[in-house]
């Protein structure tokens, strides 16, 4: 189940929410003012590593 990150465009209040499923998107309401005028923020997401890591994320260039 995703979380997503929505910004609200009357009141900018910034909030997460965990979506069940893509329908239930349409009737997501700010916390704050409860308007249904919403933009989905775009965010990244952690993931976590088995491999000893400690869940952080160890990238490295593909060009080199």
């Amino acid at each position: 189940m995703p979380i997503f990150e929505f910004i609200c465009n009357e009141c900018g209040c910034e909030f997460e929410k965990l979506v069940m499923k893509s329908s239930e998107n349409n009737e997501i309401q700010c916390p704050k003012c409860h308007s249904s005028n919403l933009e989905e923020k775009v965010s990244g997401f952690a993931s976590v590593s088995t491999n000893g890591g400690g869940g952080a994320s160890v990238c490295t260039p593909s060009g080199g």
